[in-house]
């Protein structure tokens, strides 16, 4: 039978294997561990048994990953980084941000799902879009 394909952002269930993406209190980050209960509704957090021996509640799906998206975790962590950096940079010159740069490092993005889409849509309907949001006060 087919398998199916299991996305990053997919909430664990319960048996999964998962890697601490953080150090935490007695798991070095990269520890591999196995959730064993999910708990809360508007916020998740999972239950889970390390292989060192360690057993940590009220764990956030930031503080996890599946081994299998390991690389791609720290990837989006890093293109996140730069992007609020440039975005820093951007508001201490005095100007602002603007949609066409952030297009700009979305298409850089080689693992965006929806780059292909944004490709296809000509500029001057983004920033047609960008100023009546912009009038709209969104």
């Amino acid at each position: 039978m087919f398998t199916k394909t299991v996305e990053p952002e997919t909430p664990f269930k319960k048996n999964e294997i998962v890697k601490s993406t953080i150090d935490l209190p007695g798991v070095p980050q990269g520890t591999v561990g196995k959730v064993k209960v999910i708990n809360g509704f508007t916020w998740t957090r999972y239950w889970v048994f390390f292989d060192n021996g360690v057993d940590m509640g009220q764990l956030d799906a930031n503080d996890l990953v599946r081994p299998q998206h390991w690389d791609y975790f720290f990837e989006q962590k890093e293109l996140a980084a730069e992007r609020a950096l440039a975005a820093a940079e951007a508001a201490a010159n005095g100007t602002e941000a603007t949609d066409a740069g952030a297009g700009a490092a979305a298409a850089a993005d080689p693992n965006d799902p929806l780059a292909r889409i944004r490709a296809l849509v000509p500029l001057h309907l983004l920033e047609r879009s960008a100023a009546a949001r912009a009038r709209m006060g969104g």
